[in-house]
């Protein structure tokens, strides 16, 4: 198995303080924190909240510049967090709970974006 890079190794620390700020973001909105990071077959799921009957599954991306956003998640990242989310929703969604794919977009010095229904098939 190969050593992570020192560039992959700050990717994936960046990437966790980003994963922390959207969950500090989300409880500050009132979504109470179910799971973080969760694994699945075919991806992964950065946070998982509930609130008011529905299960919002995030996906959360990190930018060092706020101009960067605008292409940090596109159509084929988003099927691959709705795999996961298909895959894994049986533990976290209640029978008439609603569920939707939301993503979190961050940057320094800038607000949380945050696309609600970010998904729609």
């Amino acid at each position: 198995m190969k050593r992570p890079t020192a560039t992959r190794k700050r990717a994936e620390r960046a990437g966790r303080q980003g994963e922390f700020r959207a969950a500090m973001f989300l409880r500050l909105q009132g979504w109470p924190i179910l799971a973080q990071r969760v694994k699945a077959p075919l991806g992964e799921l950065d946070l998982i909240a509930r609130r008011n009957g529905v299960v919002t599954l995030t996906e959360v991306k990190w930018r060092k510049r706020r101009e960067d956003l605008d292409h940090a998640i596109d159509e084929y990242r988003l099927r691959r967090v709705a795999a996961a989310a298909e895959a894994v929703a049986h533990q976290y969604v209640r029978d008439g709970d609603d569920m939707r794919i939301d993503v979190i977009l961050l940057a320094p010095a800038s607000i949380p974006r945050h696309i609600t229904n970010a998904w729609m098939p």
